[in-house]
């Protein structure tokens, strides 16, 4: 049985990390939730179709499969504006980078910005993979996670790959189905996650388990037993970004220049 303290960690994270995820798209989306709104003026319209396999080698910005976060920010925990020009290719990576550039009107009131990329489609049970290098140094979340919510006409849903940068060895999983998480996992790598790049996989079944991959290893499982795993059609998102009110968790953040993650490559397998 968890104690009293664990619970209310696991469910602050949960509550904040809800406000996140809800704003994952836009914060015209929170707001919309909380008025019953499902559209996202601005933004790319959710897809209608759910994609099939693909593997980009992320060499380049291809517009038919992502598009990125501009001008807006996630609020809530989130301590950074959202600009287009924080996502680049170059050197055959994708790179997301982490500054203190002023962003259009200020960031939203934020003083830092930060890149995100999301698919265009949706892409249900699979094999969802990537080839990343995260960024290191407390305050600091690097991700490559699924997500699915009001802006795409659904409940929330999400599956997560998480590497916190107060400690670049551990990763973080988690899930959420109907918008209920708290099932959050803390992985041993082995290795900095932060020093080179590593293979990172979630494998989703239908009716079965959700399997997390590090290296071709299997690192951790949930079949269901602490909670309904996720159904429906999702979007691959990749962000970097500072947190605020949220030390507890991801430690303090202190702003020393820039900080970058990079994405090598990423690979869905439909199933």
């Amino acid at each position: 049985m968890r104690s009293t303290t664990t619970q209310h960690r696991s469910t602050t994270r949960a509550r904040a990390r809800r406000r996140r995820r809800l704003l994952g798209l836009a914060p015209a989306l929170a707001l919309g939730l909380l008025l019953g709104l499902t559209a996202t003026p601005g933004l790319t319209p959710p897809a209608a179709a759910v994609g099939g396999s693909f593997t980009d080698n992320l060499d380049t910005y291809n517009t038919s499969l992502w598009h990125k976060a501009d001008g807006w920010t996630n609020g809530g925990m989130f301590n950074a504006g959202w600009r287009a020009d924080h996502a680049w290719h170059n050197g055959g990576v994708l790179g997301l980078n982490l500054d203190n550039t002023s962003c259009p009107g200020g960031c939203s009131g934020r003083p830092y910005a930060s890149g995100e990329y999301r698919s265009n489609e949706l892409y249900s049970y699979g094999r969802f993979e990537v080839r990343m290098k995260a960024a290191a140094g407390s305050g600091i979340v690097t991700s490559f996670f699924t997500y699915t919510g009001p802006g795409d006409g659904q409940p929330w849903d999400e599956i997560d790959v998480e590497i916190l940068g107060k400690n670049t060895r551990q990763m973080q999983t988690n899930y959420f189905t109907n918008g209920v998480g708290g099932h959050e996992s803390v992985i041993d790598l082995g290795f900095d996650a932060a020093a080179g790049y590593h293979d990172y996989a979630i494998e989703w079944w239908n009716g079965g388990t959700i399997n997390w991959f590090v290296d071709g290893r299997l690192v951790h499982q949930e079949n269901g037993s602490r909670g309904p795993l996720p159904t429906r059609p999702q979007r691959i998102m990749m962000n970097l970004w500072p947190g605020i009110g949220v030390d507890g968790w991801l430690g303090p953040f202190n702003y020393t220049g820039q900080r970058t993650a990079t994405y090598e490559w990423v690979k869905y397998t439909q199933y």
